[in-house]
């Protein structure tokens, strides 16, 4: 319940994309391969893939472009698969390769993270040998004690 409450509370806000992701997808769309493949990848991805393999196969078997057991039909499907499966391995690089580039960002983060961390212990260390200085320091004892006898 309050995490739906959550998601309405933030859901306005605009999601900025990830700068090193935008660099990612402007290198790859400078190859025309990968502008072809990705174009290839998304419409066999759709629906609009499916319904046209439905009119296809249904005007073909319909219309009776050959007899049964459709031989010519099954190897140019087989030849799509094919190709597709290519596809399809071609988008899993694709994937790959973001999350590739979006842990060594986040690696670099983690580094720099780890970086300042040391230098926040270094500067809490030296705090605290400070604040140990001035209590231990003679004049502050003497002042204490004088204090105290007044």
């Amino acid at each position: 319940m309050e995490q739906s409450a959550l998601l309405k509370n933030v859901s306005h806000l605009p999601l900025e994309p990830n700068p090193v992701l935008l660099e990612h997808a402007k290198q790859r769309a400078e190859s025309v391969q990968n502008r072809i493949a990705d174009q290839i990848t998304t419409f066999a991805g759709s629906m609009w893939f499916v319904y046209i393999h439905i009119i296809w196969f249904s005007c073909w078997i319909g219309f009776g472009v050959e007899k049964y057991p459709y031989g010519l039909l099954t190897m140019i499907v087989s030849l799509e698969a094919i190709f597709l499966s290519t596809f399809v391995m071609i988008s899993q690089n694709r994937a790959d390769a973001k999350r590739q580039v979006i842990a060594n960002q986040q690696w670099q983060t983690v580094k720099e993270e780890d970086k300042q961390n040391e230098q926040l212990l270094e500067l809490s260390n030296q705090i605290l040998e400070l604040t140990r200085a001035i209590h231990e320091s003679p004049m502050l004892q003497a002042r204490t004690q004088s204090s105290g006898n007044a």
